[in-house]
């Protein structure tokens, strides 16, 4: 499990004004993705752990900062994986802002995902 959080951190690689941030994350997508019989990417040994932390991430940002849950995906072939790729381009941006070290406020969604978990974040 702790190679896996390492995993995480290196793909968020957020500036160093942005780490306490990096760290609660690194600690949400863990808890999420690592228990047995989660089901998530995190547990298979067919990818590399890199890999397998960056679809976490991805995963996890789209359920807890987008909509996704909540959409009426139609039943055409291959809708599914356009939106769910259209969401991780959305969170591929959003993580940018943290590594660039851009300023974020209470209103941005990871920020709002992570008070959501119960993390104090500083």
């Amino acid at each position: 499990m702790e190679d896996f959080r390492g995993a995480v951190l290196a793909f968020l690689d957020f500036a160093p004004c942005h780490a306490g941030l990096a760290e609660q994350l690194a600690d949400a997508v863990t808890q999420h993705a690592t228990p047995v019989g989660s089901g998530t990417v995190a547990r298979t040994q067919r990818i590399p752990i890199e890999r397998r932390a960056e679809s976490a991430v991805i995963a996890w940002l789209r359920h807890a900062t987008t909509a996704y849950d909540n959409m009426k995906i139609p039943r055409i072939k291959g809708k599914r994986r356009e939106v769910r790729r259209m969401l991780a381009e959305q969170s591929r941006r959003l993580l940018e802002k943290y590594r660039a070290g851009q300023a974020v406020d209470q209103t941005c969604p990871l920020h709002r995902a992570l008070s959501n978990t119960g993390s104090s974040l500083s």
